[in-house]
């Protein structure tokens, strides 16, 4: 299961934060730890199987403080886990759950 690995990827600290994502996490004020605990507590969303060089999920991490989601994906061959970017859902394109997309975003990407 992929986020078994993905996890085991972070306690074992196997991560490469993108410089997209770090920017992105920089402008959003959202912070490594976040990331980390968004991915350790959080569930799959979204499965991205032919994204390029790996494939990659969007996990959804929603609590009462700070929800976030977060694409991330796994390298089976190093074993390393690549932060892609992480933002705070907007309920412009999710619904209240902040997991369902809206019906007119589900196609987009």
């Amino acid at each position: 299961m992929i986020l078994t690995k993905i996890r085991d990827a972070i306690n074992k600290l196997d991560i490469s934060w993108q410089k997209h994502s770090l920017q992105r996490m920089f402008e959003r004020d959202i912070t490594r730890q976040e990331v980390k605990t968004a991915i350790l507590y959080g569930i799959i969303i979204e499965d991205y199987t032919d994204d390029y060089p790996f494939p990659s999920v969007l996990i959804a991490y929603i609590n009462d403080e700070k929800s976030l989601h977060v694409v991330v994906s796994y390298d089976d061959d190093s074993s390393k886990c690549y932060i892609i970017t992480a933002y705070v859902p907007d309920r412009k394109y999710f619904k209240d759950d902040l997991i369902t997309r809206r019906e007119d975003e589900e196609t987009k990407r």
